[in-house]
């Protein structure tokens, strides 16, 4: 109710007075009317923004429940301070579900007042209730309808008193408590339970026995699968066992890893991101007549339960890690620090031999962990070398590093381990490597992990292209020590793998009729199919020619150099590969003396001879002779460098021709590489092939038909190799945008780790049952993915949200769940003091939620157009949430009435 009061107010101006009026408002004459009125506008505020704004406003999530915030506002009353808060959910559907955890503890959406005191709690009655009718008739004032709760009681007890209107002519009121330990065993049975709601509505004992009361029931159990300890001499799942190549069985006291069979144990046991299961029990809603419908229920199987739902306890490491998880990512992590430092030294050996500091910061493990790493890498390669090598991603040859199986790439697996990955620790295990590396050179003894013929694969880094090029050289030396030449039909070499322009192959086939090491004392293999010499039109014969030398990188690179300073396009290939091309024609004399420089053109490159629309002549087709064709303009150039060569070269078989190439130069060039090989060279082909490594590691997992998991690992290729390329171009190791950059392909890397051993995890778990496993791993899945590419400090707050999505568990999955509890030992069951019922294969519920409700159907009447009129209303009039165990049991109760 306002009055208005007039009141005059005189200005001096011209002589002239003016009028002014205003209202004094008497209904917030007191403090009581103004503290309403307070709470009424913030309410107001509330319900015009709803969550959107509020979201944008100043709304913060509520501890770990997901999609649930809350907002708050401060008032003084009587000398006090009190706190506000409304508690929203970003989705809400109208419906609340029973067993719904997302929510608050009071399982609807609720405005709290509350005093701003240390405990938080109103202690006193009188308080409470004048606190709770000023929040009622605010929000009734609002016409809102949301139930509002005052804090009672000590905070250990979690009590509530609160109110609702309904906006009807029913009002709901709220009473919640708990009780924190010694629980007394009547209220630890179903009976004892159901006995104190039916109190509340039924005062006497004559009450409970002569009415039967229709009361509905609904029950959800909650089970955890078993954890055993080292009392009950069975591995514990939560053991967090870190392995590493000093400890390559990856055992702890004989117990089995869950991680034993998986391509990463070599290199670390990973905690198994998988902890148990929970298994949630549910009866749909059941009526009960009297507590002896209780007492069968309490003794009811969980097997019998209308629903199950199974929801997997995963590790607090999985969606964001806090730097204490141990795998590849971490140790990546530190080979990416170990580059940053690379810059500081232009030779290896300075980081041994470096300051006190480095020494002191980075420790090497001792002689007898460094001795067993090049055992592993030299010596224990029988299985790497007979057994078949894992199938590669079709996205890992864009990396340029080194084969997963390769020298190289071990090394860089074992140097990831080995002394925490510390730039230091790093120069150690090099330079013992590259001694090793000599030590092979020097006894002709094979290079394990690499092989000794075929070409040199130039998409790999080039440390792994110099140790193929040594281990060809090693195999040479000790063939040409043991006086074995190499056939044609021993050699692997292809003529796609050659680097020349020699493309018989693509255009004319040697007839394995006749074919042999020589031909009528002409050095030959065998007869070229359908050409004959043009002079003496006699059969030509493809001569046996030298493999060409095999060629790293940087030698193409030095070749290529050297052919564009002499500037001759048209001469390139004579002058790149003169050697090779006056062994293959001297070979080629041998084979055909009869044989003019035409004829080496239509055998060894048929591009350059260009037919007149007639196919060439065989001996059966002999009706046209010579054949019609012409050299290319390139080749009939008279100051052509082929004819030049042709003209000098001399009819020589390739066994009597001098060597393309000297092994043992050779062989000694790639020893110098490897040995004065700069800090910041070394380390960054380390970095293309340890993540290179590691994800073939990863690739090899198997983890059923999880096509997220498939997408992922080819987006992974995609990034590293997108990121290196970029750190090879840049060619520098102290960019600081460019490290930071790999930090965070560490991060990603880490990401992608955590959920290939979820997706491991629930794979090996559910063998029987894999679309199980695939429908809870594409639940983590979308739960974690919006975490990933952030860093742990940007999602500080989502680390708080519990993983709570349930999977329904069809009838024929039940023996499999049932299975994973297994009985629990002796040890395990003297500490069960009081059980509750319910048994799951002697396990009992580590939760117990129920709901007792009544319903009735009320009559009223109400006045419409100035005439009553009558209604009937169904209405839950009593309904009591029960949550607890057996030391720990908490209650709410809801009672609708009229007002």
């Amino acid at each position: 109710m306002k009055s208005a009061n007039n009141s005059k107010s005189i200005l001096e101006d011209d002589g002239e007075e003016e009028e002014f009026e205003h209202f004094d408002d008497f209904t917030l004459a007191s403090s009581w009317e103004r503290f309403i009125s307070g709470i009424e506008a913030v309410c107001r505020q509330w319900l015009a923004d709803g969550p959107k704004n509020l979201l944008v406003k100043d709304a913060v999530p509520v501890n770990h429940l997901k999609d649930l915030y809350k907002v708050k506002s401060e008032f003084t009353y009587a000398m006090k301070s009190y706190c506000l808060e409304y508690y929203f959910a970003t989705v809400d559907d109208g419906k609340i579900p029973d067993w719904d955890h997302t929510l608050h503890d009071l399982q609807l959406s609720f405005g709290v007042i509350a005093p701003q005191s240390a405990s938080g709690v109103v202690l006193d009655a009188p308080e409470s209730s004048k606190l709770l009718s000023a929040v009622a008739i605010a929000l009734s004032n609002c016409s809102c309808l949301w139930p509002a709760f005052v804090p009672v009681h000590d905070p250990s007890r979690k009590s509530y008193i609160g109110i609702q209107n309904m906006g009807t002519v029913f009002t709901r009121r709220f009473e919640a408590d708990r009780i924190g330990s010694q629980v007394p065993v009547k209220l630890m049975h179903l009976e004892g339970l159901y006995e104190l709601f039916v109190s509340k509505f039924a005062y006497t004992a004559v009450d409970w026995s002569m009415n039967h009361f229709e009361v509905h029931f609904k029950m959800k159990l909650t089970y955890r699968t078993p954890i055993y300890d080292d009392e009950d001499e069975i591995h514990d799942p939560d053991a967090d066992i870190t392995g590493s190549s000093e400890n390559p069985e990856g055992e702890i006291h004989g117990k089995t890893q869950w991680d034993d069979d998986l391509p990463w144990s070599k290199w670390y046991s990973a905690e198994d991101p998988v902890k148990g299961f929970e298994l949630h029990a549910i009866w749909s809603e059941i009526i009960a007549e009297s507590s002896l419908d209780m007492a069968e229920l309490e003794n009811a199987s969980p097997i019998e339960a209308d629903k199950w739902f199974l929801c997997p306890c995963l590790s607090q490491h999985l969606d964001i890690s806090d730097g204490s998880a141990i795998g590849f990512a971490s140790q990546l992590h530190l080979l990416v620090k170990a580059l940053e430092m690379s810059s500081e030294a232009k030779f290896i050996e300075d980081f041994v031999s470096g300051s006190e500091t480095l020494k002191s910061s980075a420790v090497v493990p001792p002689p007898t962990v460094l001795d067993r790493v090049l055992k592993d890498l030299f010596h224990e390669v029988m299985e790497a070398e007979t057994g078949s090598s894992p199938a590669e991603h079709k996205s890992s040859r864009s990396i340029k590093g080194a084969p997963l199986e390769s020298l190289f790439a071990q090394f860089c697996l074992h140097a990831l381990w080995f002394g925490n990955c510390s730039i230091r620790a790093i120069a150690v295990l090099w330079i013992e490597f590259v001694r090793e590396v000599r030590w092979c050179w020097e006894e002709s003894q094979q290079l394990p992990r690499m092989p000794a013929n075929g070409p040199i694969d130039l998409s790999t880094c080039l440390i792994n292209q110099k140790l193929h090029m040594l281990a060809v050289c090693i195999d040479k030396k000790y063939r040409e020590a043991e006086g074995h030449t190499v056939g044609a039909d021993e050699s692997e070499t292809t003529q796609e793998d050659l680097q020349i322009p020699r493309d018989i192959s693509a255009s004319h086939g040697v007839s394995k009729e006749g074919s042999g090491r020589k031909n009528d004392g002409n050095d030959a293999a065998g007869v070229a199919e359908s050409m004959m010499l043009l002079k003496s039109r006699k059969i030509m014969h493809a001569p046996i020619t030298q493999d060409p030398p095999p060629m790293t990188e940087d030698m193409h690179e030095e070749r290529l150099k050297a052919a564009e300073a002499l500037g001759d396009s048209f001469s390139f290939s004579a002058q790149l590969e003169k050697e090779i091309l006056a062994s293959d024609m001297s070979a080629f004399k041998a084979a055909n003396p009869d044989a003019v420089f035409e004829d080496f053109i239509r055998w060894h490159s048929p591009r350059d001879w260009e037919n007149d629309g007639n196919e060439e002549i065989g001996v059966s087709k002999s009706s046209v002779w010579p054949p019609r064709g012409k050299l290319s303009e390139r080749m009939s150039d008279p100051g052509n460098s082929w004819r030049k060569i042709w003209n000098e070269a001399p009819a020589v078989p390739a066994s009597e021709q001098k060597p393309l190439w000297d092994p043992n130069r050779e062989g000694e060039k790639v020893l110098h590489y490897l040995e004065t090989l700069r800090p910041c060279q070394l380390l960054e082909q380390m970095i293309f092939t340890a993540f290179r490594a590691a994800a073939d590691t990863l690739n090899q997992t198997s983890f059923g038909d999880m096509k997220q998991m498939t997408i992922k690992m080819e987006q992974l290729y995609l990034t590293i190799a997108s990121m290196l390329k970029y750190l090879h171009a840049q060619n520098t190791t102290s960019d600081i945008e460019l490290l930071e950059d790999l930090k965070r392909l560490c991060t990603t890397f880490e990401h992608i780790e955590n959920l290939i051993l979820l997706a491991a995890s629930l794979h090996g778990k559910f063998l029987q049952s894999p679309y199980l496993a695939q429908a809870i791993f594409s639940d983590c899945y979308n739960f974690y993915l919006p975490n990933m590419g952030t860093s742990s400090a940007d999602a500080q707050v989502d680390t708080k949200r519990e993983f709570n999505e349930k999977q329904e568990i069809k009838a024929r999955d039940r023996d499999l769940i049932l299975s994973m509890f297994t009985p629990p030992t002796a040890n395990q069951s003297w500490r069960k003091v009081l059980s509750m019922g319910n048994l799951l294969n002697g396990h009992e519920p580590i939760l117990r939620e129920i709901i007792f409700s009544k319903r009735d159907r009320v009559s009223g009447s109400y006045y419409a157009a100035s005439s009553p009129k009558l209604y009937q209303q169904d209405i839950e009039t009593y309904r009591m949430y029960v949550s607890g165990t057996s030391n720990d049991l908490g209650v709410a109760l809801a009672v609708a009435s009229f007002d």
